[in-house]
């Protein structure tokens, strides 16, 4: 009697400690998550200790921290080390507790076919005696708390009682915790949009009559080729190019005219004062893909020509002058509302808040339906332009390309294309005639270069691309972006569409220089080295 009275005060007493630590300590989901954990291997003396959540979205269970083992302790994934690990909701030990929401308790695990084996093989990590038991927040199972390796012997039948008081606790701390990152989720959400229309604004309207007013071309020669210069367009013309290739390519599409404008200016003002990602890029990157629908006709449905033409206009809407990983590293509002392709995801937003100023919805003649496929397009295409999606976008379609199995009445197969098209877009000072290319990498430099000062301002040490300190490695730098990037797009746009040709024979005579100037470098260096 005494034994159990003195076990259930110690009990009583771990609860309030967890009580304590966790309900005045809720900053986020991953702290509260880390104390859970924590404090569930210490009530069961367990080596280690997993909580995963539940996504009823895709059935999945994931852990977004984990015990990693050799005396590291709780590690937070962060893609750079490890990737998050998400398994089916009906596989393994806990997937069948979150499925069930039966407790159970396992003495050998490779002896147990319900074990799933993928996180040992993930982690490295050899499991033995398993206890696991369902989270519940009014009713719901909303994760599952799995305790490893008991240090002395197996776990037993008390361990499994103090752990189902324990889960109520646990149930309780994520649901606030939850609560908590919403109510900051929508405080970040509230300083982006007090930032941004602090120094943003719409057009006026004596600027769209003025444009209007403007005379369109009946034609416009060299338009249509890859090496004409979008750069050499006067700023106040610009507008008017646009208006003038939005009505040549969707003759069948209708537009409001003072829509069109409205928006068209609407867009450039939401563009800021930097070097390189400004409205003049996004005025290039159109006309790229301009040059690409004209060039390729009938390649895309009218309405993803459409979302692709849009999509290149918008695609760096009130950009910083800073990469994604920038933007993370400094902990800035964008980054906690958008943990990837940040700014890609800001610069979709932006869009559809100026399609939704009045006077400024150029789809106002499109059907809902329509207008769900063009916006949804148009994020698709946006995100696209984010680098780090590139690559396994580019595996999947020379897949297709190389197996000759790429089929242009497949939905699916044309959206990779759609995406590997607004990377080439992105791109297009890379193809262009040398003097123009070298000119605009200056450009791109000093952008990169603004970055890597403030980096140093911070007590980040940039890397060489964004130090202007060796602004000497720009010609071996462009050599590998050129080799790396540029070109493997380039020549699998080419094999799809052979009317993009010019991308490759552009890009590569741009190599060619690149190295000459990579090479004479090097020789001067040598030089002054034996000197």
């Amino acid at each position: 009697m005494y034994h159990t009275m003195t076990k259930q005060r110690k009990l009583n007493d771990f609860l309030l400690a967890v009580t304590r630590s966790v309900f005045q300590d809720i900053v986020s989901m991953d702290t509260v998550i880390m104390k859970i954990m924590n404090f569930a291997q210490r009530l069961t003396n367990a080596d280690r200790a997993s909580l995963f959540l539940v996504d009823y979205k895709t059935n999945e269970l994931y852990a977004r921290i984990f015990d990693v083992g050799d005396g590291q302790g709780l590690q937070k994934v962060d893609g750079t080390v490890h990737k998050e690990i998400r398994f089916p909701m009906d596989k393994g030990i806990a997937g069948h507790v979150a499925s069930t929401g039966e407790t159970t308790n396992i003495l050998d695990a490779y002896k147990d076919d319900r074990f799933n084996r993928d996180v040992d093989r993930q982690t490295g990590y050899t499991t033995k005696t398993i206890l696991c038991m369902p989270i519940y927040i009014r009713g719901c199972i909303i994760g599952v708390v799995q305790m490893v390796n008991k240090l002395n012997g197996v776990f037993t039948k008390s361990d499994e009682e103090a752990f189902e008081t324990f889960a109520v606790y646990c149930g309780l701390a994520l649901h606030h915790a939850k609560l908590y990152d919403k109510i900051r989720r929508s405080e970040q959400k509230n300083k982006v949009a007090l930032e941004v229309l602090s120094y943003h604004a719409r057009c006026s309207e004596e600027e769209v009559t003025e444009c209007i007013n403007m005379q369109t071309p009946e034609k416009i020669p060299g338009l249509t080729t890859f090496e004409f210069s979008p750069w050499s367009v006067e700023d106040t013309r610009k507008p008017v190019y646009v208006l003038y290739m939005f009505k040549d390519l969707f003759k069948t599409i209708r537009f409001d005219l003072e829509y069109l404008m409205r928006f068209t200016l609407t867009v450039r003002k939401n563009y800021r004062n930097v070097p390189y990602h400004n409205w003049i890029h996004a005025f290039s990157v159109a006309h790229s893909m301009y040059t690409l629908i004209k060039s390729t006709n009938n390649t895309f449905t009218p309405l993803e020509s459409l979302s692709l033409f849009v999509a290149c206009l918008c695609h760096d809407l009130d950009h910083r002058g800073k990469t994604n990983s920038f933007m993370v590293k400094s902990d800035t509002p964008l980054a906690a509302i958008y943990s990837t392709s940040t700014m890609e995801h800001h610069h979709f937003n932006q869009t559809v808040t100026i399609l939704q100023h009045e006077g400024h919805n150029i789809f106002n003649h499109l059907t809902s339906q329509e207008y769900k496929e063009v916006l949804g397009n148009i994020k698709k295409f946006i995100l696209a332009t984010d680098l780090a999606l590139f690559f396994g976008n580019k595996a999947r379609l020379k897949e297709l390309a190389d197996k000759k199995e790429f089929v242009w009445n497949k939905e699916e197969h044309r959206s990779m294309l759609a995406a590997h098209c607004m990377t080439a877009a992105d791109l297009c000072s890379m193809y262009k005639p040398w003097q123009l290319t070298e000119k605009l990498a200056k450009i791109i430099m000093e952008e990169f270069w603004l970055q890597g000062d403030e980096e140093k301002e911070q007590g980040i040490e940039p890397i060489a691309m964004m130090d202007r300190d060796k602004a000497d490695q720009l010609p071996q730098s462009q050599v590998g972006f050129i080799v790396g990037i540029c070109l493997p797009c380039y020549e699998l746009l080419a094999n799809i569409l052979p009317e993009t040709h010019p991308m490759v024979m552009g890009a590569s005579s741009n190599l060619k220089k690149w190295k000459e100037l990579a090479e004479k470098q090097g020789a001067e260096k040598e030089t002054q080295s034996e000197a």
